[in-house]
């Protein structure tokens, strides 16, 4: 008798006073038409029902595994310890107000199990609320299929410098060897953790996969409680630019000059005029000075067009 293979993948599920949104984020993994997962589920010390709907889940399906935290960590932190308990030669992201579209993870480890690859990233869309109350799945942005389309297999940054835009978590799927040999974590304490370890990621890969398969719905929020809709604010602000700097040196750290180019070009285009916008009007000319400082480090890095 031969004993069936473990799962292949795990996908990290962490979540922070997300009840309302937790059924859709876990039912999304069950309709999975891969089965061979397990997903490690890290509440970080949330006050509502996060806790218990983790653990509801736990014990329906053995496929999922619950960590508590006695206080609150954050997102980078909650990820870190799921990290530390993978056990499979792959591993995902899916943050718990997210949800999975059905054949994500099909088509994420089937194509890196294919090629060889030590990462492979997906399309993504966002959900945004409607008048009703629900919540709609949107089109993928220009941007998002400039780093995902056409597929592309053993890629790097120097041959698909676009790749670069992609640079949230949970929209790929990586080996767990390349965490292992590279001692790559996010970084805690730390708000837009993603893209400092997108650029690690793409860096220190020896090749990656793009798909243009949509893999991941992102919603934002109809309160505006996510950390992504939090820009107006100064401490957010800060901690946004910083992620945008440090993910920028990443690349000019591995040498990789036209993917430098391309994220400059694209933060130019896409981030910095809401933030201008929202300097214009704000109360604390501490944040023009901010945005200001960080645009003037842009045109050194790459002087503008």
């Amino acid at each position: 008798m031969t004993t069936p293979p473990g799962p292949a993948v795990t996908v990290i599920v962490p979540g922070y006073d997300v009840a309302p949104y937790v059924p859709e984020a876990l039912a999304s993994l069950r309709a999975q038409t891969r089965t061979d997962w397990r997903a490690i589920l890290v509440d970080d010390a949330s006050t509502d029902g996060t806790g218990a709907l983790f653990d509801a889940a736990a014990a329906e399906d053995d496929r999922f595994q619950v960590i508590h935290h006695d206080r609150r960590r954050g997102l980078s932190a909650a990820r870190n310890s799921g990290l530390e308990l993978v056990e499979t030669p792959f591993v995902g992201f899916l943050d718990a107000d997210d949800r999975m579209r059905p054949t994500a993870l099909a088509r994420l480890v089937g194509t890196i199990e294919r090629t060889g690859s030590d990462a492979v990233a997906g399309a993504y869309v966002r959900l945004r609320p409607t008048a009703s109350g629900e919540y709609s799945s949107g089109e993928v942005q220009p941007w998002v299929a400039a780093a995902t389309a056409p597929e592309r297999t053993a890629t790097s940054l120097a041959e698909h410098p676009d790749a670069s835009g992609n640079i949230v978590a949970w929209s790929k799927v990586s080996r767990m060897d390349l965490w292992h040999r590279t001692g790559l974590r996010f970084p805690d304490g730390r708000l837009y953790e993603d893209q400092i370890v997108a650029q690690q990621l793409y860096t220190h890969a020896s090749a990656f996969d793009v798909i243009p398969d949509v893999v991941v719905e992102w919603r934002e929020r109809a309160d505006g409680s996510s950390i992504t809709q939090g820009k107006d604010t100064l401490p957010v602000l800060r901690e946004y630019l910083a992620a945008l700097r440090a993910g920028i040196e990443v690349l000019q750290h591995a040498g990789m000059a036209d993917a430098v180019a391309s994220r400059v070009r694209l933060i130019r285009a896409m981030d910095l005029p809401p933030l201008a916008a929202i300097a214009e009007t704000h109360p604390d000319p501490a944040y023009a000075a901010e945005l200001r400082g960080f645009t003037e480090w842009l045109s050194r890095v790459l002087p503008a067009d």
